[in-house]
């Protein structure tokens, strides 16, 4: 709208932006009075000035009339600075609401794209002197970048720029490269790669245009199957970790926590560990299994090997030999009351002894496998810390896995410690 107009006062002139005008006139039933004459004469229409192009950016809008938007975009690698889009305003004098902006190749900044170009400051122009710049360049997990150079000229020795594998100064440094030649392309490892540029007071060149594209990187290799133990972590990304535990009775031989390494081939930063049951060893767990060496296959060693299980003072050790199928020649498995072979034996036992139960009297008991035969064989021995006390009706110490009396033992025991013997020789 042009106007809307009433009274006795004549309007100023009026001009307008198209080849046509609409004119409503409304009277109401009251007053009269003696209206209006106007008249009007063919103008041509002035357009806006044809907007600058930008170096190094691009134009879109070939109509410059009044109320019209023209819209600009830089190349790649360069930052639009002023306003995208810019219109043509009304009046007597023909303008644009804001002036053409300009394509800057700034000093700096943080690349998220999969795929850009980085400049050294004015470029395709010289650089300017006593510049530090550095540009990140953000991909997703997963994903590294690819380098090339596209133009390289600095200041041999002087000025330069470092290409860095990760986000911080302290990062892998890839290449740092001066002077004329063209560098060859990198592959960074990892999903944020910096670059950084130096130019100190003296000459000036044109610098540099890189460009770069995401490619994505392997996982590291999956862990699983671990066989005796489990695996906790949430991926195999570089950078990403994973933790290692083994199943009780098992041992642990390697690294617990591997690291996926940076590198083209993804890998861990150390070899997988193995649970494997060792060939003896002190345990101090209040229950679990002493299996043989090799469990479940059948074990291959020669030579002996000695447990000691000890549990809290004041309870005894109950053992079960649920598995036992050694070879009935030569192989056997000795049970003492106690840390050394010099306390009393609770037995020898062999194939033929499967499913037996015994019970120390000592919070400690010692036990030692012997083979002799050529062939190998499998054991499981699982134990259990049990309260001991003295049973009136037997007259020898007993053991109370589950009972009151037991759960009674265990108070004493932890709560009262200085009548520990007298309670068990009551």
């Amino acid at each position: 709208m042009l106007g809307s107009f009433s009274g006795t006062t004549v309007p100023a002139l009026l001009n307008s932006t198209s080849n046509q005008l609409y004119l409503h006139f409304y009277s109401d039933i009251s007053v009269s009075a003696a209206g209006f004459h106007l008249e009007y004469k063919t103008v041509g229409l002035s357009s806006c000035p044809e907007p600058a192009v930008p170096s190094n950016g691009v134009k879109t809008g070939e109509r410059y009339l009044v109320n019209d938007v023209v819209s600009f975009q830089c190349e790649p690698g360069y930052a639009l600075q002023g306003h995208a889009h810019i219109s043509c305003m009304p009046g007597t004098v023909r303008r644009w609401n804001y002036p053409p902006p300009l394509c800057i190749a700034q000093c700096g900044g943080t690349v998220e794209e999969m795929e850009g170009v980085i400049l050294s400051p004015g470029f395709p122009g010289n650089y300017p002197s006593n510049m530090d710049c550095s540009w990140k360049i953000a991909l997703p997990v997963g994903f590294g970048a690819h380098i090339q150079f596209l133009n390289f000229s600095t200041e041999p020795n002087h000025d330069y720029i470092e290409i860095r594998n990760g986000p911080y100064e302290t990062s892998r440094m890839m290449g740092r490269f001066s002077g004329s030649e063209l560098p060859s392309s990198l592959l960074s490892t990892s999903h944020e790669t910096t670059v950084y540029f130096h130019s100190d007071h003296s000459q000036n060149r044109p610098g540099f245009k890189l460009e770069y594209q995401a490619y994505e990187l392997q996982e590291c290799p999956d862990p699983e199957p671990f066989a005796n133990g489990i695996v906790r972590g949430a991926g195999y990304n570089v950078g990403q970790s994973v933790t290692f535990e083994c199943f009780p009775g098992y041992q642990l031989t390697g690294h617990p926590v591997l690291t996926c390494q940076h590198g083209t081939n993804r890998n861990w930063d150390h070899p997988l560990p193995k649970c494997e049951v060792p060939c003896g060893g002190n345990i101090t767990s209040s229950n679990g299994t002493v299996y043989s060496p090799g469990f479940p296959s059948p074990y291959s060693s020669s030579q002996d090997c000695v447990w000691l299980i000890t549990v809290p003072i004041g309870h005894g050790v109950r053992l079960n030999l649920s598995l036992l199928q050694t070879e009935p020649s030569g192989d056997f498995i000795t049970i003492w009351d106690g840390p050394q072979q010099t306390a009393p034996r609770l037995g020898v036992f062999t194939r033929s002894m499967a499913k037996k139960t015994v019970q120390s009297s000592s919070n400690q008991v010692l036990l030692k496998f012997h083979r002799d035969a050529a062939t190998g064989g499998i054991f499981a021995i699982a134990f259990s810390d049990h309260c001991r006390y003295f049973n009136q009706k037997s007259g020898k110490l007993d053991f109370t896995p589950s009972s009151t009396l037991g759960q009674l033992c265990k108070t004493l025991h932890r709560s009262l410690p200085h009548l520990r013997l007298q309670f068990l020789h009551l």
